[in-house]
């Protein structure tokens, strides 16, 4: 097998190893369209000639905005090979970020998939003094599309052939080959420059913990200018995964059923969705049917991936049964395979994990950056080593350390070449040893399994001097059915409060339940019976917390927080300065009253007399 060093290098792998018809497909009038190896090398190569023909230079960057799609997949090896740097960016940012990102990049070329994506983009585009070259992987009237660098591609091939082979023999592990723009949670997003070592090294160290092989599909949804989806785009590649890219979010279900999916990569909000529909499901049957129903979750949140496997037979009984009656419904949603998750951008509810396994639906947490390639620990269903509530072992060849208060450090052939035009910043985040500042806080368990407890810079102090790790709190309240998003908040404050943006699903069935009547969310949120039923809600989670983590005061708020408002970064985190700016006036509705006025207390405080002390002299 050819050694893997530079991110192209896939291509030969792939026609070496898995010559296969359906190596990559996507939906074109609903219809899946499918490009075997050779197909995908042919492609790349044709449109890295192309990109030759219309004057593009090793080293410019090039901005791609698309949908997950095979064609993204063309783009991103032929700028590979080509020694252009490959910059994708999200969708749904504001057109502040689009001219920033443009700007800052100083992009030569953008390859954008649709129409609806050129018109978020074009306020940018129009901006430049320097505007780039735009092809559209779709027909959009007044564009150039990218068929046309294919075409003039194969046109030219004798003549750039040459060329673009002289530069896969030149081009380096260490070369720059993509730039990753952080969406962050504050300022204008930060371009993480990443090499073909940093990608490559990553994705082949993941790839061996992974039970999947090449007679397995895997499901493609989360976007692929996310490093994250990126790396496991690489690490089916690697492995000879067929990948299907899913539609929309909204077509999860309905693709996995058509392809009989057996791998895909999620974020907890995903497969949160996921559970409150089957969670919902019961609540509509009644008798034996329900019992049966609650039964099946009951049973599933207590299994583990090895203890009950092994040493609990009336279990195991149970989970037979159980699997007959409901759990193979619930993988028939998904086409009736047993399945394999990878989890990761934020914690997911250890009961969850559980469940789904249960099910046949086996979800495995990891964590990394964009800095960091992204991977530095994951579980290891391949090697058996995998503890739920944890994001798993470290990964070959990262290595891991903790500072003095906590924080990760990871070193290692994963972290990036820096921070484009920043060198200040990279050398804040990167120490002269070469250790890489997370800015997260973990632990190690069984001194094996990392487990994230929080954000660095979101830890608060109440105003007693206590810490509070308001993350850790947020991803238990999330555990509970009637809360879709919270923020903890509390800095200087006498004690922690909740921000909480309710499942609405879930509260309007208690309402109904309870015979309420509602107009609307904003008039069932403020009823005291809806206030109470949360208080309660919270009084249970609170008694798993320290006294000082306790939240005392809370508010519904009526809004959904996604994205596209703003108020969850593109990887679905709270974005806490917008949330803070939105709810200010529920944060002093919360607070108001028990700020400290220090001008008052002082105030106060020198008006008081004081009797006169045994060693006092009067003048």
């Amino acid at each position: 097998m050819a050694e893997i060093t530079r991110v192209f290098d896939l291509l030969d792998h792939l026609v070496e190893n898995f010559p296969k018809d359906d190596l990559l497909a996507g939906k074109v009038n609903g219809e899946w369209v499918k490009y075997s190896s050779h197909d995908y090398y042919k492609y790349a190569h044709y449109l890295a000639y192309g990109l030759c023909e219309i004057g593009l230079k090793q080293g410019d960057r090039v901005v791609t905005m698309s949908a997950n799609c095979p064609e993204w997949n063309f783009i991103d090896m032929a700028l590979s090979m080509s020694g252009i740097v490959h910059v994708p960016i999200y969708p749904t940012l504001s057109t502040e970020n689009y001219t920033h990102i443009l700007r800052h990049s100083e992009a030569a070329a953008i390859f954008v998939s649709t129409k609806v994506l050129m018109g978020r983009l074009r306020g940018a585009i129009d901006s430049l003094e320097n505007k780039p070259q735009v092809y559209t992987l779709s027909n959009i009237e007044g564009e150039h599309r990218m068929l046309e660098i294919l075409k003039a591609g194969i046109a030219n091939r004798e003549k750039w052939m040459p060329e673009i082979e002289r530069r896969k023999r030149e081009i380096k592990p260490d070369d720059w080959t993509s730039m990753i723009y952080t969406s962050g949670t504050t300022g204008l997003p930060k371009g993480v420059m990443l090499s073909h070592r940093n990608l490559c090294s990553n994705f082949l160290a993941h790839a061996q913990v992974s039970p999947c092989n090449s007679s397995h599909r895997a499901l493609s949804f989360l976007p692929l200018n996310h490093i994250y989806e990126r790396s496991m785009n690489y690490h089916c590649q690697v492995k000879g995964l067929s990948i299907y890219y899913a539609e929309s979010l909204g077509t999860i279900q309905q693709n996995m059923q058509e392809i009989h999916g057996d791998f895909f990569c999620a974020v907890p909000r995903v497969l949160e969705m996921v559970y409150d529909k089957l969670y919902a499901a019961g609540k509509d049957f009644t008798g034996i049917k329900k019992s049966i129903y609650d039964w099946a979750f009951r049973h599933g949140q207590r299994y583990d991936y090895t203890v009950f496997k092994r040493f609990q037979p009336f279990y195991q009984i149970n989970q037979f049964l159980l699997d007959r009656l409901v759990y193979r419904q619930w993988r028939d949603k998904f086409g009736g395979h047993r399945l394999v998750v990878v989890t990761g951008g934020s914690s997911i509810q250890p009961n969850m994990v559980r469940l789904f396994a249960a099910a046949g639906i086996n979800i495995y947490e990891g964590y990394g950056l964009s800095e960091t390639s992204p991977v530095i620990a994951v579980n290891d269903p391949a090697h058996h080593q995998v503890k739920i509530g944890t994001v798993g072992p470290v990964l070959s060849g990262v290595e891991m350390r903790f500072d003095d208060d906590g924080e990760i450090l990871t070193r290692g052939p994963h972290v990036m070449l820096g921070y484009y035009k920043d060198p200040e910043y990279t050398a804040q985040v990167i120490d002269k040893d070469g250790w890489f500042h997370t800015g997260d806080i973990g632990t190690l368990i069984n001194g094996k399994y990392l487990k994230i407890t929080d954000r660095k810079k979101d830890i608060f102090k109440l105003s007693a001097g206590k810490y509070v790790a308001p993350q850790l709190i947020e991803n238990m309240l999330r555990g509970s059915e009637y809360i879709d998003q919270v923020m903890v908040i509390g800095e200087n404050q006498k004690s922690a409060a909740a921000i909480i943006s309710p499942n609405f699903n879930t509260l309007h069935y208690w309402a109904v339940k309870h015979r309420l009547h509602f107009r609307d969310n904003a008039e069932l949120i403020a009823m005291p019976q809806t206030q109470e039923k949360m208080r309660k809600v919270l009084d249970e989670y609170n008694k798993q917390l320290a006294p000082h983590e306790q939240i005392k005061q809370f508010r519904l708020v009526g809004d959904e927080w996604t994205p596209n408002n703003g108020l969850l970064s593109p990887t679905l985190k709270l974005r806490r300065a917008p949330l803070m700016e939105k709810y200010h006036d529920v944060v002093t509705s919360i607070y108001g009253k028990d700020k400290t006025d220090d001008r008052g207390f002082f105030s106060a405080f020198r008006s008081i007399e004081l009797p006169s002390m045994p060693w006092h002299k009067k003048s």
